[in-house]
């Protein structure tokens, strides 16, 4: 739950799906005789200006009736939600008045009155590589999409969701649906919010929607094959104008430059390259901008604490101790993970002379990976070529276990890891003394 980065990744996601939904509608809502609509963005906006002299009046007009209907609404009523009145109101005019305009039924034949018989699809080796990056795509966006509906849903409820199960839950109803040839679907932040303001606040809310298409589906397919596509356009309009949260865009661009480019990038590759490619890219550039603030903090946390004196200690602070000639203290603060290793490394390496002992403090170190663990075991070599005895102090339970199931464990030394400081500098102090070896 890392709600910076994923601020800045979803909002870029969300408006440049929002962008996509728009040009993808368009030729419907325009009513243009287009007839193989182009899936990328420019390609669909450059065979809108080639077929624009095409343009249906009839389809545009109910599209623009159809939205201001839409956006008025709310304030009429908020007990009927306004695409149900849009949908009963066009399709009933398209019927009686006849108008010119294409429908679900002229496009895609008759609806189909029955549930489909399961079926698990046929996939070769080959469709499952060329499949595999599409479905990873849409299953981040429908997580992203679904909790983000969550945490709306928490803010105007006040309630708390459970993220895992509401990953698991929708995982296993998409992977069921498919067996129905259903299509991925997500939590909606339009519809969840409608749901709420018509006191909408369990479960057993969703249960009830989904009753409730199905029911359409079922026993009013015929109907629902008069419902002109214009209509539907303005509702995808209007939905995508919703879910593009682009006042939270406009916000994040004073955000600093890292993480905008991160924003700008994932964007900017929806639009012109494919929404794939900007899913992946924007993961791999999250994830590096996340690994290089976490090393600018780790490697600012590695400190001399022996000559930096007494300033800002607390309690436990080395002032506190005699420290004697011959042994050097430096403190770790932040998790130690392989992108911090090289500040660490360099602080280290201000240590002047040989010194008897080299105390790392780790008081404050939640965490270590496999390069810090290979890094200390290294310092601890070199140490011990250079006479030098390493300790490790205020060392954390689930830290300690970490490296003494590792090998550096066994080069570190179980008894030169302590779990408090005044341990260490006893230990220090003996070894300084000749009274331990």
């Amino acid at each position: 739950r890392s709600a910076g980065m994923s601020v800045h990744y979803g909002t870029s996601v969300f408006l440049s799906a929002a962008f996509l939904a728009v040009t993808g509608q368009l030729r419907d809502a325009l009513g243009l005789a287009i007839t193989n609509l182009p899936g990328d963005a420019p390609g669909q906006l450059e065979a809108y200006a080639q077929n624009i002299s095409s343009i249906n009046p009839i389809a545009t007009g109910l599209t623009v009736l159809s939205l201001l209907i839409l956006a008025g609404w709310p304030r009429i009523s908020r007990r009927i939600p306004g695409p149900l009145v849009v949908l009963v109101l066009a399709t009933a005019a398209t019927f009686y008045l006849g108008l010119d305009v294409e429908t679900i039924g002229s496009r895609f034949g008759s609806i189909s009155a029955s549930i489909p018989t399961p079926e698990l699809p046929d996939l070769s080796f080959q469709d499952v590589r060329r499949l595999i990056g599409p479905a990873v795509t849409i299953a981040l966006l429908g997580a992203i999409e679904s909790l983000l509906s969550a945490v709306v849903a928490d803010g105007m409820t006040g309630g708390n969701h459970r993220s895992n199960i509401e990953l698991v839950a929708q995982g296993v109803a998409n992977t069921a649906s498919s067996i129905f040839g259903g299509i991925p679907a997500t939590g909606a932040i339009a519809r969840t919010a409608t749901n709420i303001k018509n006191g909408g606040r369990t479960p057993v809310a969703g249960m009830i929607h989904a009753l409730t298409l199905l029911v359409i589906t079922l026993f009013f397919g015929t109907l629902a094959a008069l419902v002109p596509m214009a209509v539907l356009s303005a509702i995808l309009l209007m939905v995508a104008y919703h879910m593009s949260e682009w006042r939270v865009f406009r916000s994040e661009l004073l955000s600093p430059r890292a993480d905008v480019a991160v924003m700008l990038s994932v964007f900017l590759l929806t639009i012109f390259v494919d929404l794939t490619v900007a899913i992946e890219v924007g993961m791999v550039l999250a994830a590096f901008l996340f690994m290089k603030q976490m090393s600018d903090v780790a490697g600012s946390g590695v400190v001399s604490i022996t000559d930096r004196g007494e300033e800002g200690l607390d309690d436990d602070a080395v002032f506190s101790y005699v420290i004697p000639r011959g042994v050097e203290v430096f403190e770790i603060n932040g998790p130690m993970f392989f992108g911090a290793t090289t500040a660490f490394r360099e602080t280290l390496g201000q240590v002047s002379g040989r010194p008897r002992v080299l105390i790392l403090r780790m008081r404050n170190v939640p965490v270590l990976d496999a390069t810090a663990l290979h890094t200390l075991a290294d310092v601890a070599k070199r140490s011990r070529r250079d006479g030098t005895r390493m300790l490790l102090s205020g060392v954390q339970p689930g830290v300690r276990e970490t490296i003494m199931r590792s090998a550096a464990g066994a080069v570190i030394g179980e008894e030169n890891i302590h779990p408090a400081f005044s341990l260490a500098m006893k230990h220090a102090g003996d070894l300084v003394e000749g009274r331990s070896v």
